[in-house]
């Protein structure tokens, strides 16, 4: 089965996916970033619980879950992505991945435009992040390539990021900002919640997995 899924075409996602070469430079930049993400947060994660850490660092939080979903697939090196099983398990930690990157991809956008005065004109503070996630959308364009989902995988990304909106603006361990985020940005990240798991619905495949 090599049908269309998603807006990137399928030649693309098989070149990223089912070579050891370029599968492999997809997981160190993957890292990478999530070691720069994370400097990001660092000033400020002593006064954040230890354990509450994988929830405060959005962004480096969504490259991990990409990372260990697209690591899943290093097994089946050389072989078809047609072939690689789906447990529900996977389709689970697929499901979770999508939506995160999505959510953290487009909540960057609307967030520093939502504090346009405090970001523009900034080359790296405003063009160069809003870029750089945008960058994370696109990367969730190869998981339907290779991953299945489920109406439980579904419900329950939609409720951990609802949760995760919960902790962010009902407790303050929202990402660190440049100017308050009032109520405009806490309504627009649940809006974002909701819209991340439709788009992920939209473009997983939803077959019963093995």
């Amino acid at each position: 089965m090599s049908e269309q899924r998603g807006p990137l075409p399928r030649r693309y996602a098989r070149y990223y996916l089912e070579q050891t070469p370029s599968l492999v430079w997809l997981l160190v930049v993957n890292a990478v970033a999530m070691l720069v993400g994370i400097r990001y947060y660092v000033e400020t994660m002593p006064e954040v619980s230890t354990f509450l850490w994988p929830l405060y660092a959005d962004s480096p939080a969504a490259l991990f879950l990409m990372t260990l979903s697209v690591a899943t697939l290093l097994p089946f090196l050389g072989e078809s992505l047609d072939e690689v099983p789906l447990t529900v398990p996977l389709a689970y930690l697929h499901t979770i991945a999508l939506v995160w990157l999505i959510k953290m991809g487009l909540w960057t956008v609307v967030a520093l435009n939502i504090g346009f005065d405090a970001y523009f004109p900034a080359p790296w503070a405003y063009f160069g992040i809003i870029v750089t996630h945008l960058g994370f959308v696109a990367e969730g364009l190869l998981v339907p390539h290779y991953a299945r989902t489920t109406k439980g995988a579904l419900v329950t990304a939609l409720v951990l990021a609802l949760g995760n909106d919960v902790l962010d603006y009902g407790f303050g361990y929202h990402p660190p900002l440049r100017y308050d985020p009032g109520l405009v940005l806490p309504v627009a990240t649940v809006a974002l919640s909701v819209l991340s798991v439709v788009i992920a619905w939209r473009l997983l495949p939803s077959k019963k997995p093995i």
